[in-house]
């Protein structure tokens, strides 16, 4: 029976489908952003005593409608000006209510590191998102290969792109390769869509010492960044509790 994680992927295959029928590599080379040099987000995540990734979504299948009427930019200036280490954009439309616009009018109105948070499977993907703007992006183990992720990765930093490799569980560990920028541990089950934050928890212990290491979902109070920051992450992407908060910039503040 397939789940949501599988029905978001063979969407995502579809939609690449038609992106490389309508754009090759050249048509986003002579993109104006291609060129620029991106800012490290794994060099803000070190240089803060927690970092905050923020991050910039509609909605999504475990919440439903977060934020139909979401205006990028002011929402990406309340981000930047909230001090945050980066901003995580993503830009599944279908599932998450995003596009690639929403990162390339983000990075027009911020100078922090944008990563785009996306269903990678295909290098074109990496290309566009250096086009538009993105410092980094998402790679997610449990819908790659090993082989399939070292190249993203070497394709990605080829371009100047820093790699944040998302895993859920101790199997998928064994796929992250050591040029890795940083390390995510997600608490969503992608394909239940259930969400624990101990599952970031239980899994620091296997991941090597040496690594930048970041909690991703689930992430509500002071609390759960004190107990993370405790356990030796070096910061978190937090979504939904920001965006559902009535006073999103004191909430973000209050968690750092």
């Amino acid at each position: 029976m397939k789940t949501i994680l599988d029905a978001i992927v063979d969407n995502k295959r579809k939609e690449v489908e038609i992106l490389k029928k309508e754009f090759g590599y050249h048509h986003f080379e002579k993109q104006k952003h291609f060129s620029r040099s991106c800012i490290s987000l794994k060099q803000r995540l070190t240089e803060q005593e927690f970092g905050v990734i923020a991050e910039i979504k509609r909605k999504s299948p475990s919440a439903g409608n977060i934020n139909t009427d979401l205006n990028i930019a002011d929402q990406g200036k309340l981000y930047a000006e909230s001090g945050v280490a980066g901003i995580s954009c993503l830009t599944d439309n279908k599932y998450f209510g995003g596009s690639i616009e929403d990162l390339s009018q983000l990075r027009e109105v911020v100078n922090v590191p944008i990563l785009r948070k996306e269903f990678i499977i295909d290098e074109i993907q990496l290309f566009e998102a250096k086009a538009a703007g993105a410092d980094a992006l998402l790679l997610i183990a449990e819908i790659l290969t090993k082989e399939e992720a070292l190249h993203l990765t070497i394709m990605a930093q080829s371009l100047g792109l820093e790699v944040i490799m998302e895993c859920h569980d101790k199997k998928n560990l064994g796929k992250i390769n050591d040029l890795v920028d940083v390390i995510g541990i997600n608490n969503r089950n992608l394909h239940l869509q259930k969400t624990d934050i101990q599952t970031s928890l239980d899994l620091f212990h296997f991941i090597p010492a040496d690594r930048i290491c970041i909690s991703e979902s689930g992430i509500q109070s002071y609390n759960h960044i004190f107990e993370l920051q405790k356990a030796g992450y070096n910061g978190a992407l937090i979504g939904e509790s920001i965006l559902k908060n009535t006073s999103p910039a004191e909430f973000i503040s209050s968690l750092t």
